[in-house]
């Protein structure tokens, strides 16, 4: 089955030795016709005497013009036509040119629209006919005459008949292929409006909460020495609005929480302070790191902690995959201004191999997340790398992730510690 699959692709793509090769069984037949007695004393039989000087003339063009059926119907339909109506009058012995007519109608039929294939189709079957009943060398009642009138009629129907199957088919597969599309289109823009309500949810509920206790507090601040009373009511006040601005958080989260995952995270978000653990954990599953921080002991917000953290997890993990055989990793955290600079580099030959797990698990395992599947050398399109420059793009930061001279592989992050600062510098012309 795939060898004839094979057979059908590879004469799809070469239609004229198709043709070439449909033109030759055509003319062997013609030859093969002409051997034939209908009129026999025991019927149709064969008779020891070849096609005409002539017959072979007719036959030959006839044949050979069929090689250009797909890029010329019409031309060579006329062609055929013609030395069809020269085999009806002049032939004797009778040559079955017109096979080659009944051919050239058929494609006509497949190429063209339902009205021209009708109008060509009966002129051609009345031209032939007639031409046979009026001029030929037999009587117009004869079997071959009506043989060629059916003949020319089931070309033109069956032509017909397989340009609506594929017309059919190919509908049912642009239906089909748009319909993937709308699908897809829908379920993108569903997702999006989405995102965009829970955002919108997030920023109403987080706003209004966030307002409350700061108003609170600032009321507490004033009144706590004069009315320590009032300032412990308005301390309440902002536990209450925190604790419900929690709730109401968690809950719009949770709608972005896939199943399996923790309702909540029983341990603190990792940072630098756990570079060291995260080092020691790729150096018990055999590859060397070495650490060197020149940070001066600064303390980076929350979000600057906690992307600096996964784009050393994130590299070591792809380090640990796709540097090859003896491979170390070299990380390095410098404080320069208002930004911390991340450099991870490796000296590994690594190949070009696709991650298909992920290295972004909480306590820095190998290999045991979900959002490492990163391209090394080679394969610069996974989606641990994009990962890794979202979570840097989203703090107004930058990342470059490219093979080193003479081999291996480097990441550089800069995290500012001043998001909106850097934000406002890169905005500006």
């Amino acid at each position: 089955m795939d060898n004839l699959s094979q057979i059908r692709c590879w004469l799809a793509r070469h239609p004229l030795t198709l043709d070439a090769g449909l033109a030759v069984g055509v003319f062997v037949c013609m030859i093969a016709g002409s051997f034939v007695d209908p009129h026999g004393a025991h019927g149709v039989s064969w008779v020891l005497r070849g096609p005409s000087t002539l017959s072979l003339a007719l036959m030959l063009p006839a044949a050979a013009a069929l090689v250009l059926r797909r890029l010329a119907p019409l031309p060579v339909l006329g062609v055929t036509t013609a030395l069809a109506l020269v085999e009806l009058i002049t032939g004797d012995p009778r040559a079955p040119v017109s096979m080659a007519a009944v051919i050239a109608l058929f494609t006509v039929a497949v190429a063209t629209d339902r009205p021209t294939t009708w109008r060509v189709g009966v002129l051609t079957m009345t031209v032939l006919t007639g031409t046979a009943m009026l001029s030929g060398p037999l009587p117009w009642y004869t079997q071959e005459n009506l043989g060629l009138f059916a003949w020319t009629g089931m070309a033109a129907a069956a032509g017909d008949a397989v340009r609506s199957h594929r017309g059919f088919v190919h509908a049912i597969q642009e239906r089909a292929e748009r319909a993937e599309r709308t699908r897809e289109e829908e379920a993108r823009r569903r997702v999006a409006e989405e995102r965009l309500r829970i955002a919108r949810d997030l920023h109403d509920v987080v706003a209004h909460h966030i307002a409350l206790v700061n108003v609170q507090a600032g009321v507490a601040a004033h009144v706590m020495d004069r009315r320590p009373d009032q300032a412990k009511e308005a301390l309440s006040h902002v536990r209450e609005a925190s604790r419900s601005a929690l709730n109401e958080l968690r809950a719009t989260v949770g709608l972005l929480r896939q199943s399996g995952d923790p309702e909540a995270p029983t341990e603190p978000a990792p940072g630098l302070a756990r570079l060291d653990e995260l080092a020691d954990t790729f150096r018990h599953a055999g590859l060397p790191v070495e650490v060197a921080r020149a940070d001066h002991g600064t303390i980076l917000p929350a979000a600057v902690d906690l992307a600096a953290y996964r784009v050393i997890q994130e590299a070591l993990t792809n380090v640990q995959k796709h540097a090859g055989e003896g491979a170390k990793a070299e990380v390095s955290v410098v404080r320069v201004d208002g930004r911390v600079e991340i450099t991870v580099l490796d000296g590994g030959a690594g190949g070009a191999h696709g991650s298909e797990d992920g290295g972004d698990g909480d306590h820095g395992r190998p290999g045991d997340g979900g959002e490492s599947e990163d391209g090394h050398p080679g394969d610069r399109g996974g989606h641990g790398l994009l990962g890794m420059r979202e979570r840097v793009t989203a703090l107004a930061g930058s990342l470059t992730a490219g093979p080193r001279y003479g081999g291996g592989f480097r990441v550089h992050a800069i995290l500012p510690l001043d998001r909106r600062a850097a934000a406002t510098t890169k905005d500006s012309p």
